[in-house]
């Protein structure tokens, strides 16, 4: 004879015993799990799938790796002076900096400072100020397509109106950024170029400083026959056309 209670204890003790089996198997793994082999289970992994998904994640960290450091080489790292500036980079790039000094009315000293405000030039990133600092940092512009009245040197006396044009040069780039286009290096260790400023309301306006000193006739026209400053970016004829209307302004 069975009690009232009996099938219920049993019922439960079988439920208990079925959750720990379950328990037990979660853990260990089935008896059949526990049968199959370390090397079964290497050779049941798709291989293949994992080395090519290394593959792709190698790949792409290489190459992002690359991505930058050319990146850095190419247009974030300063240029102190002329010497680290490579043939193959003339007429393919261009230089933003801060015009340090003026030497007469064609030519100014830059130094480098890639990246602009975007890397922290001006901001926590200062461009020196004393002579002794700027000693082989800077870059030496000789401005393209024009030549300007020389001041006195070299036993010379100076051409007219060299001061008008130094003076003009002075309070239009000095400790200004500018951007120049660079085409050659001559035979002083200048670098010549094509060089552009921004004025205006918020900067927004982009002036060529050759163009502007042929309009205010404080330049010609480069036409003498050594030809490495005859370089005009593609506009040549603007720059004659525009000395044209200067000279006959008087």
């Amino acid at each position: 004879m069975r009690w009232p209670w009996e099938s219920d204890s049993k019922n439960d003790d079988d439920n208990n015993h079925s959750k720990t089996s379950q328990t037990i198997t979660s853990i260990f793994g089935s008896s059949k799990d526990r049968n199959v082999s370390w090397s079964d289970k290497l050779n049941a992994t798709n291989w293949h799938h994992e080395l090519t998904q290394t593959a792709i994640a190698s790949a792409l960290l290489t190459g992002t790796s690359l991505f930058f450091i050319g990146l850095y080489k190419s247009w974030l790292r300063r240029v102190p002076n002329v010497d680290f500036i490579k043939p193959q980079q003339y007429r393919k790039r261009s230089l933003l900096g801060r015009v340090t000094s003026v030497g007469d009315g064609d030519n100014f000293r830059l130094y480098h400072t890639p990246g602009g405000r975007l890397m922290g030039w001006g901001l926590f990133r200062r461009v020196p100020s004393e002579k002794a600092q700027l000693r082989d940092r800077t870059i030496h512009i000789r401005l393209a397509g024009i030549d300007a009245p020389e001041r006195a040197h070299f036993g010379r006396p100076a051409q007219p109106y060299s001061d008008a044009a130094l003076h003009w040069l002075s309070n239009t780039i000095l400790h200004r950024r500018v951007r120049a286009y660079i085409y050659r290096r001559d035979q002083y260790d200048r670098v010549v170029a094509q060089v552009f400023v921004r004025g205006g309301l918020l900067g927004l306006r982009r002036r060529d400083v050759g163009y502007e000193m042929l309009r205010r006739g404080l330049a010609t026209v480069y036409e003498a026959k050594n030809e490495q400053y005859s370089e005009f970016g593609g506009r040549r004829e603007e720059y004659e056309a525009v000395e044209k209307r200067a000279r006959e302004k008087g």
